[in-house]
């Protein structure tokens, strides 16, 4: 088993955009192997207190070993971040100072040869769980699902612009044989996409990630976890969340820029009736992104986008 490594994205604009201080109660929902939650605990001393989530057993483990100078000060969940509301009711917490959600596959993860998250690993298996004890994975996603729904899936969470091809020729590799390494996977996305468009980036990452999304459900109910996350907050209490792709960004820019509206009234009501009022304000009216020095040393970090919201 390799070690739990994983480098925390854009770590000093996420503890700056957290607004930290001494004492509190805050929130990390992807602890992964720690990193954040370790400057958290640090930067909150001698007082402040974590609860975190992961669903990981491995960086659950991790995790705990790196925080050891706070025990006493955290506590680590075998959760879904998406369940918080269980998880701060175990925790005897109602409201929070800060949340910090990192929506990224941790290093640990993609290297990892038996989780088959990456397509480098020609011989991974297809799994792409995060939570290793859940029953859907890829290998059933990709020797189970129809073509209609392979198409859906690598359309709607890859974005692939060759989604039919592929998800026909995934169908018709299966009725030979069952897929069940990730390098038989690349070779069917490499095949099914015309010459001339594989250049730039990789082009089994977007299929790859679909898959992954799918089997992880890291869509599902997003929009109403920031919703609801967020209205845990104090008020002066920020929400820091990290997204890796579109979907999620477009995802949380659209519940941050609902939670700060104050009225949904149609345009044609003369007054307000529905009584909304603004509950945060947005940091960032734009999203951050990694600095050139954070890309030189971590690549994973090109596609990071930050956004942040304050409770009022």
């Amino acid at each position: 088993m390799l070690e739990f490594a994983h480098k925390p994205v854009m770590l000093e604009e996420c503890m700056e955009g957290l607004s930290l201080k001494d004492g509190g109660i805050w929130f990390d929902g992807t602890v992964g192997g720690g990193g954040h939650s370790y400057e958290i605990l640090k930067r909150t001393a001698p007082n402040g207190k974590l609860i975190a989530t992961d669903l990981d057993d491995e960086a659950i483990a991790s995790a705990t070993e790196r925080l050891k100078p706070f025990d006493g000060r955290f506590s680590i969940y075998k959760s879904n971040y998406k369940d918080f509301a269980s998880v701060f009711e175990r925790a005897g917490v109602d409201e929070i100072d800060g949340a910090l959600l990192d929506f990224g596959v941790s290093s640990h993860q993609i290297d990892d040869e038996d989780r088959g998250f990456t397509y480098r690993n020609a011989n991974a298996p297809l799994d792409m769980r995060m939570n290793r004890s859940a029953g859907l994975t890829a290998e059933i996603v990709l020797n189970t699902y129809s073509e209609e729904q392979l198409t859906r899936i690598l359309k709607t969470y890859g974005e692939e612009t060759f989604a039919r091809q592929i998800a026909r020729n995934v169908v018709k590799y299966r009725e030979k044989q069952p897929l069940k390494t990730s390098g038989e996977f690349a070779e069917i996305i490499r095949s099914s996409i015309p010459a001339k468009f594989r250049f730039g980036a990789p082009c089994e990452r977007k299929s790859f990630q679909a898959v992954r999304i799918e089997v992880n459900g890291e869509l599902d109910g997003l929009y109403e976890l920031v919703l609801s996350l967020t209205k845990r907050l104090k008020k002066g209490g920020r929400i820091a969340i990290l997204t890796f792709h579109s979907l999620e960004d477009r995802i949380v820019k659209e519940a941050f820029r609902y939670l700060e509206t104050p009225c949904i009234c149609p345009k044609s009501f003369p007054a307000c009736v529905c009584g909304k009022k603004a509950e945060i304000k947005i940091i960032t009216k734009k999203p951050i992104t990694a600095t050139e020095e954070e890309l030189e040393e971590n690549s994973r970090s090109k596609c990071a986008k930050l956004r942040i919201a304050e409770r009022i």
